[in-house]
């Protein structure tokens, strides 16, 4: 059951010139909740971020292990593929090349699935996860992620629709093929630009 509140529709709104990618409106306040999960319980002393797969080490971080990591931010707009973007959104976390370096993808690793304390997945191209463009974070706007968010912990990926971004993410696996994850078995396009509109298969 998807579970959606209220800001999921709304007016266009001006927006910084050239940020708004087509076919979105600028939601302005308050960002839409939307999942298809039950919003999990978090225990840190359970809790685990693992990156696996096509890795010379696979590596699990504990809550603190991962929090001690080098800290990093993402500023910037985020774009829904139910058509609303917000800017203006601050991040905090760790970037998901400090998680790679100490994995150390071997040569083959092309693609990533990441997956939820829920069992949602989804697939990204390595290449959308590196070199500066994705997260995994616990902080929004210097407070902690609220759950209805993702929080404790989420993946950022903002340069792609917000579905690509999973929520309570624990695990990236790296692959040398392409493997759908929840939404893309469902339709949803196996990549999501907002700026090319990949919204769904064909797209």
């Amino acid at each position: 059951m998807v579970r959606v509140t209220r800001g999921f529709t709304g007016r266009r709104r001006r927006s910084p010139a050239g940020e708004l990618p087509p076919g979105q409106y600028d939601v302005g306040g308050d960002w839409p909740v939307l999942t298809a999960e039950v919003t999990p319980r978090f225990d840190p002393d359970d809790w685990t971020m693992t990156v696996d797969g096509l890795v010379e080490r696979e590596t699990t971080w504990s809550w603190a292990e991962v929090q001690a990591l080098p800290s990093s931010e993402y500023e910037g707009p985020i774009h829904c593929v139910t058509t609303w973007s917000k800017f203006g959104t601050r991040f905090g976390g760790v970037s998901v090349d400090t998680l790679l370096a100490e994995a150390r993808p071997t040569p083959d690793a092309s693609y990533v699935l990441a997956t939820s304390t829920t069992g949602y997945t989804t697939n990204l191209p390595l290449a959308d996860v590196t070199a500066g463009k994705a997260w995994v974070v616990w902080t929004y706007d210097g407070r902690p992620l609220p759950r209805d968010h993702g929080g404790p912990v989420r993946l950022l990926v903002p340069h792609l629709y917000f579905w690509k971004s999973a929520k309570w993410v624990t695990r990236l696996t790296l692959l040398d093929h392409d493997q759908q994850g929840f939404w893309e078995r469902n339709g949803y396009h196996d990549r999501g630009d907002p700026w090319l509109e990949q919204r769904y298969q064909g797209d």
